[in-house]
């Protein structure tokens, strides 16, 4: 976590998270949301302990990135939170963050959040501490108390989740750069920032929340919505059409798509490991 501001795309397979490393990213991040749309669910917190292990094992295993992994509410009390943080690094990620939400949870850039208390919620994080399998694990704790609660009470749950254990705080839904500026100073340490779009926080450079202070930062759907722009488009074009000619130079090539893939027609392939 010493090398600067760390840019992870969100892989909702792992095709997409090949295609990232091939980009040169460093990380991958997989949200529950995603897991979850894919599913065709809302991010309601109805994807699995299981599901999410099967997405993590596949991305780890494709991509050989360290994965960032979206565990929600923790799928449960203290001692499912334990089995997540044990589950989730057997499966091949390098770190999750755990939300302080009530279940069943909402997308933390939506109105009408309820929130577990702080002290239940750094129980959670310290037991998620203490039985993780390797010293190198990154626990991330997020806040959605900002649309909550206030920016106060985020900055008081931050420092008390730290306290218990956490690696590193995600504060969801920040809405400025100098709402972001300040949480830094009042929240010293490793700090994440979520730069989804159609949410509360503005367009903000991955540069610009580098000397705002923060370590990482995760774009959880991005590539979902280019795929899903892309997909229904091309869907408009062939009922109208009956043809996809027009949507052709758009399309990824078989020879990008076997590139990609490390394929090549009459030799054999290597299968994916969790070594890059």
């Amino acid at each position: 976590m010493d090398k600067g501001v760390v840019m992870a795309p969100g892989a909702f397979n792992a095709l997409v998270a090949k295609a990232a490393k091939t980009a040169g990213f460093a990380a991958v991040y997989i949200s529950g949301g995603a897991t979850a749309n894919v599913a065709g669910y809302p991010d309601i917190g109805l994807i699995t302990l299981t599901e999410m292990c099967r997405t993590i094992r596949e991305i780890a295993d494709a991509s050989g990135l360290p994965v960032i992994a979206d565990a929600d509410t923790g799928y449960g009390e203290v001692e499912s939170c334990v089995r997540t943080v044990v589950e989730y690094e057997r499966a091949g990620a390098a770190a999750l963050h755990i939300e302080d939400q009530v279940f069943p949870k909402r997308c933390g850039h939506l109105d009408g959040k309820e929130l577990i208390s702080a002290t239940d919620m750094a129980d959670k994080v310290s037991a998620m501490a203490k039985h993780k399998l390797s010293p190198d694990f990154v626990i991330i704790a997020r806040t959605d108390a900002r649309h909550v609660t206030d920016f106060a009470d985020a900055v008081k749950r931050a420092n008390l989740y730290r306290e218990a254990g956490a690696d590193m705080i995600f504060p969801e839904g920040l809405q400025s750069e100098a709402e972001f500026k300040d949480f830094a100073k009042a929240s010293p340490g490793y700090l994440l920032a979520n730069m989804t779009e159609f949410g509360k926080t503005p367009d903000i450079s991955a540069a610009t929340f580098g000397q705002l202070g923060y370590s990482l930062v995760i774009y959880p759907l991005s590539m979902m919505r280019l795929a899903m722009g892309e997909v229904t488009r091309g869907l408009a074009c062939l009922k109208q059409h009956g043809s996809m000619k027009e949507v052709l130079p758009r399309m990824q090539t078989r020879k990008d798509l076997y590139s990609l893939l490390g394929y090549e027609p009459g030799i054999e392939w290597n299968f994916p490991h969790n070594k890059a």
